[in-house]
Parts: structure tokens; sequence; C-alpha cells
């Protein structure tokens, strides 16, 4: 780990810092409805469609009422689709409102629609939380991933979690490949921040740019 290392992840934090759930207006904490959004974003993040995108179809959901699992479960289809639709996810528009009510439904039958309790079943197993995550409708490895990776901000049991794509932005920016060097780099308090900024350094172009501009 080098000065100029720590120099560089202060740089990204400074330009690209933030989580993908405050970018949805997700306050998160460790509360079953805050807990619920960040799943639902981390379900259209999956999907092979722009970040951004999947951003605005949450924000579209969670202004539509469906803020938590009982009231996603209890809209309609339709109202789902609609709502997608307002953030232009169309592609996967009907397959992910099936998905997101059968999963609403999923998470009120075994764990009464709190997440923590998923959590508390998975026993501190990083492994098995995540195994538990996949058995939602629409959420697989990746969108398990997304999850754990934001969910550390108010998880730190959690702390480090560096996804792959993280890893990947951590090699475009020249910093260490391994996540417990990455997690050194900065305050455990930022390390939710830092991993998401790390995966927009794997996604968008300008975003290396935006770092060597902050370094220089």
């Amino acid at each position: 780990m080098t000065g100029d290392q720590r120099k560089t992840a202060q740089a990204l934090l400074t330009t690209h810092g933030r989580t993908y759930a405050a970018e949805a207006g997700i306050t998160l904490r460790d509360t079953p409805q805050p807990l619920y959004q960040l799943l639902v974003l981390s379900c259209l993040l999956s999907a092979r469609i722009r970040a951004s995108v999947a951003v605005s179809a949450a924000h579209e959901l969670f202004e539509a009422g469906m803020r938590d699992p009982r009231s996603m479960r209890d809209a309609t289809w339709q109202q789902r689709v609609d709502a997608l639709g307002r953030g232009s996810y169309r592609r996967y528009d009907e397959r992910t409102a099936t998905q997101l009510g059968d999963g609403a439904q999923l998470l009120l039958d075994d764990y009464k629609g709190d997440l923590r309790k998923l959590r508390d079943e998975a026993g501190g197993d990083v492994g098995r939380l995540r195994e538990l995550l996949q058995k939602v409708p629409g959420l697989g490895p990746a969108g398990a991933g997304i999850f754990l990776r934001e969910a550390q901000a108010v998880w730190p049991d959690l702390i480090p979690y560096i996804d792959g794509k993280a890893l990947q932005g951590a090699e475009r920016l020249g910093l260490p490949k391994d996540p417990d060097a990455l997690a050194r780099l900065v305050p455990a308090d930022d390390t939710a921040v830092f991993a998401a900024a790390l995966v927009r350094a794997a996604l968008e172009k300008d975003v290396v740019e935006d770092v060597e501009a902050e370094t220089s």
C-alpha cells in the first residue's frame, strides 16, 4: 500500500463517493423498510441494464408506494409494470414485476418481511447469507453481491465486502486487488461508499479521468 494509492482512494471518494442506495433515494438503516428497498434495488441492478435505469425504476416503485414487502405484494402486477416503465425499465418489466411480487410474498411468509431475520438465520456466515438472499426470485449471485456490498453500511460485520465488479474498478485505478488491502485505504465507515465508487470505476469511462484530474 502506497501514499499514491491512498490519494487515489480519497480522490475516488471525493468525485464518485455515493452508494447506489443513496442515488435511489434510500436512507439506509438497519430497519425493515430501507433494507427491503435495498433488496428491490439490488434485483433491478442485477439485470443487464444501465445502473442509472435501475436506480430510476427503483425510485418510481417507491414513489408509487411500493416501499415494503406488503405494499409490493398488494400492488397489482400492472401497477408494478407501469412503475418500472416510468423508470424506463422496459426490457425486463413484465418478468421483473412478477418476480417482485413473488419475492415480497416469500419475505412475508419466511421472515415476516424483515430481512434482519434472514441475516439472523445465516448466523454470521456470509456465504450462507448469500445463499439465502438468492432464494428471492430475481436475485442471483450478482444481485446478492450488490445487496451485501451496500448493506455493509449498516451491517458492519460484512466489512469489507468488495465484490468482483468493485475489484475490476480497483484494477482500472491501479489499486490493490485484495479486498482487505482495499478496505485499509479508507475509514471503515466509508467502505460501502468506496465499494460503490469502485463499481462506477469499472462501469463508467469517465471515472478514471475524474480521479486522475483530482490527483494531478
